[in-house]
């Protein structure tokens, strides 16, 4: 956490139903209005992404590789995101908007495409979420949150990419020690835990020498929002003054095989990885994971905090990947976080 002048954060409460955990899914496109695939656009209340994709290929009576979405969303909320499912020649099966909502799916539009919804098309996430507890009372609060509106938030991944007391990251251990080949999805699963804990830990360090949101030499920076990237012999100004607005943010790895294209003092934090987690990273290359980068920053759009009886609201756009429990670490002490 990024304590300072505005205190470090109290305890906090969010999520205590799904209605305090609203997410909605940002594309930059709609459905063509012709085409083999349907798309819904759905609504979803306590229940996975991967629950309602199961739904509607039982439902239409396709396989589970027919069916597209973007992104995975949190079980214990609102969420809205679009569906895609392959129904050549035929239409949807009557009263389908209708079964979906027996099961608590509510579907607010619909439209033809001719192409499947793929996986990390979105461009964002917007969330509304609700929070109690003695962090309304807080009066370092509202000052915590406005210095992550002007400084940017560090890019963790959030406690659920590691599963339930962070067993996804034991069975990843397991399943790096013995040699990794794909069984099932699952163990894709365990291989993101294993990435994600290592970004993690190159973040903190990052944070601890006090340079994460400074470009150093031989820097890998991100445009923000963008998976744009560009090497930086030796920053300058102009590069400074640029992440100082949040345009641009240092870059870490993502571990896997191909070298790392950072260099100087950048280079040397990511370095300090396969000392420290050999198993790890050697799995992983072993694996054949491609090594990527993500950017050690965030920045919040369109942030909003409102104030209710015994209540906090926060609104906030995140780009795809980045975890709204990024957000809440800074601001409230939860056993979840």
């Amino acid at each position: 956490m990024l304590d300072g002048e505005c205190g470090p954060p109290v305890a906090g409460d969010y999520r205590a139903c799904p209605e305090d955990f609203a997410v909605e899914e940002c594309l930059d496109f709609a459905p063509q209005g012709e085409g083999e695939h349907l798309w819904l656009w759905i609504e979803k209340r306590d229940l996975t992404t991967a629950m309602v994709a199961r739904e509607l290929a039982r439902l239409c009576e396709a396989s589970p590789r027919e069916v597209g979405y973007s992104g995975m969303k949190d079980r214990i909320a609102v969420t809205r995101q679009w569906f895609s499912v392959q129904l050549p020649g035929r239409e949807a099966p009557t009263a389908l908007v209708e079964r979906l909502a027996a099961l608590g799916i509510r579907v607010l539009d619909q439209g033809r495409h001719p192409r499947k919804l793929k996986r990390g098309v979105h461009r964002a996430n917007r969330f509304r979420l609700r929070l109690t507890g003695a962090a309304v009372e807080d009066p370092g609060f509202p000052a915590r949150w406005e210095r992550l509106c002007r400084h940017g938030v560090a890019n963790y991944f959030g406690p659920q990419r590691f599963g339930p007391d962070g067993r996804n990251l034991l069975r990843a251990r397991a399943l790096l020690a013995r040699g990794w080949r794909k069984r099932d999805d699952r163990d894709g699963m365990l291989l993101s835990a294993a990435r994600s804990f290592l970004f993690n830990e190159l973040l903190a360090a990052r944070i601890r020498a006090g340079n994460w949101a400074t470009p150093l030499s031989g820097e890998v920076v991100m445009l923000d929002g963008t998976a744009s990237q560009f090497s930086v012999e030796a920053p300058d100004a102009e590069l400074s003054a640029r992440a100082e607005r949040l345009d641009l943010h240092p870059s870490g790895v993502l571990w896997g095989s191909g070298g790392s294209v950072a260099g100087g003092e950048a280079s040397a934090f990511e370095a300090a990885l396969p000392e420290r987690y050999p198993a790890l990273c050697g799995g992983l290359e072993r694996a054949g994971v491609r090594l990527a980068r993500r950017a050690l920053r965030l920045r919040l759009a369109d942030p909003a905090l409102e104030r209710g009886d015994g209540e906090l609201w926060l609104s906030f756009a995140l780009p795809r990947g980045a975890f709204a429990t990024a957000v809440l670490r800074e601001l409230i002490m939860h056993p979840g976080l």
